[in-house]
């Protein structure tokens, strides 16, 4: 894993994506070179801007997903992965040609040329990723602990997103820990250090809670960094793995002593600004389809056809959220808070569409333009719901800490849920966001929401 701009990326994944650039790179110079004589190229223009098209082409990709492992995935969502890809990236390239130093010696032949070998390495990607692929320099891991946050441990690095890193074992530390690893990776040795080193660790891993009273080596564990291994705590782990911070890990202490959750003016702004240019752009580009959205629900059900509903905001403040109306009129007739559920049958049939492609989001745009919401945050719960789970769940108001938005990190990452223990693995996400948040990882999920939406993946 490396992290960039506070956010982590599979060293494999890197990977991945510079070679494709690179690959991609080459066959554009063999494209233009086979179909011109050399002495027309203008090489001092041609080759930067043909790596500027290669890496922009390839980062458009990775940003829609298709890095993403695909070994667990069903034939049909790979072969949509791949459709979506290229349909997305050759009228992108197309317009990118447009504004490339290209026009001089490039002909009609080079371009489409060029667009077939682009869609040929998006292909050729996608089927690789069919397979579990492996990092170079995997670093070797020694988890310490044989219970269940071990066995836990073990089995997010097995996970095809994690490039085959390997386990070497588990060391017992000195507590009387039910082993519910495979025994025969359990390791012995009385000393920490000299295990790791004999079996040439890089990497130590602590899953183990009660760190008091001796059960963890803290010595050893120091002495393995000093020596020049990483050393992570469960919080560390998942966050660094999965993408969200661990609520049942967690201390109060790694919140507050900890890297990130870092709110200034300066953050603050940026993001504003951001907002602001992005809202209004989806605003103009969106309005035909809003317009005939809101012609479908009068025709099919009459007025009204936005609905507001009081949100939990930024610092616990209630504001209004607008929303396309997809449910019936009635839908609360009682008067009662529902959780909304898959296949829910308040829902009425252009409800039912507009959810499956997120168009009932679009009015949040203006919650966005006045304030009360970012693009990109943790999704703002009704007051009822609030009031539950942060009796329910520790930490849980952290996540009010900055503005909720349309879309988010955990939208992204985990599929629609509708109970407590869906709740408490959105907020594992949101405290990641809240803790990590930058422009790169507000266009990140802007673009993994773009996939999300025309693949309809967690639709409901």
């Amino acid at each position: 894993m490396l992290k960039v701009f506070s956010h982590y990326f599979p060293s494999h994944t890197l990977q991945q994506i510079l070679f494709d650039a690179l690959l991609l790179f080459f066959a554009v110079v063999v494209a233009v070179v086979l179909q011109l004589h050399a002495e027309f190229i203008d090489w001092p223009v041609f080759l930067p801007s043909a790596l500027a098209f290669s890496v922009l082409m390839v980062g458009l990709n990775s940003a829609m997903g298709l890095y993403r492992p695909a070994s667990q995935d069903s034939h049909k969502a790979a072969i949509a992965r791949v459709l979506l890809s290229v349909v997305v990236s050759l009228p992108v390239a197309y317009a990118v040609f447009q504004v490339l130093p290209w026009a001089d010696f490039t002909s009609s032949a080079t371009k489409a040329s060029v667009l077939l070998l682009l869609g040929g390495i998006l292909s050729m990607r996608a089927l690789v990723n069919r397979r579990q692929t492996s990092a170079l320099f995997a670093p070797r891991i020694l988890i310490i602990g044989t219970g269940a946050d071990a066995l836990s441990v073990q089995r997010a690095l097995s996970h095809p997103s994690q490039g085959g890193q390997e386990v070497v074992g588990f060391f017992a530390p000195g507590v009387d820990d039910p082993v519910q690893v495979d025994p025969s990776k359990v390791l012995s040795g009385k000393n920490l250090l000299e295990v790791a080193k004999r079996l040439r660790i890089n990497e130590v891993i602590v899953a183990v809670r009660e760190r008091r009273g001796g059960t963890v080596p803290l010595r050893e564990l120091l002495d393995c960094k000093l020596s020049g291994m990483r050393v992570l705590d469960l919080s560390s782990f998942f966050e660094r793995v999965q993408g969200q911070v661990r609520v049942d890990s967690l201390r109060a202490s790694w919140l507050i002593y900890g890297d990130g959750f870092r709110q200034n003016l300066g953050r603050a702004v940026v993001k504003r600004v951001f907002d602001l240019a992005c809202a209004l752009l989806l605003l103009i580009v969106a309005a035909p389809v809003m317009l005939v959205t809101a012609l479908l629900i009068l025709l099919e059900d009459g007025g009204p056809v936005f609905y507001r509903q009081e949100r939990v905001g930024l610092g616990g403040r209630i504001f209004r959220v607008t929303k396309f109306r997809s449910m019936r009129t009635d839908a609360e007739k009682d008067g009662k808070p529902r959780w909304a559920s898959s296949n829910d049958d308040r829902v009425t049939a252009v409800g039912r569409v507009i959810r499956k492609l997120r168009i009932d989001e679009l009015p949040q745009l203006i919650n966005v333009l006045v304030g009360d919401m970012s693009l990109v945050g943790p999704r703002p719960e009704r007051p009822y719901f609030v009031d539950q789970l942060a009796a329910e769940i520790p930490f849980y108001g952290v996540r009010h800490c900055v503005k909720p938005g349309v879309t988010g990190w955990a939208q992204v990452r985990y599929q629609y849920g509708s109970s407590v223990d869906d709740a408490i693995q959105k907020l594992q996400y949101d405290l990641y966001y809240v803790k990590n948040h930058t422009l790169v990882l507000d266009t990140l999920v802007l673009f993994e929401t773009v996939r999300v939406v025309l693949t309809g993946e967690g639709a409901h």
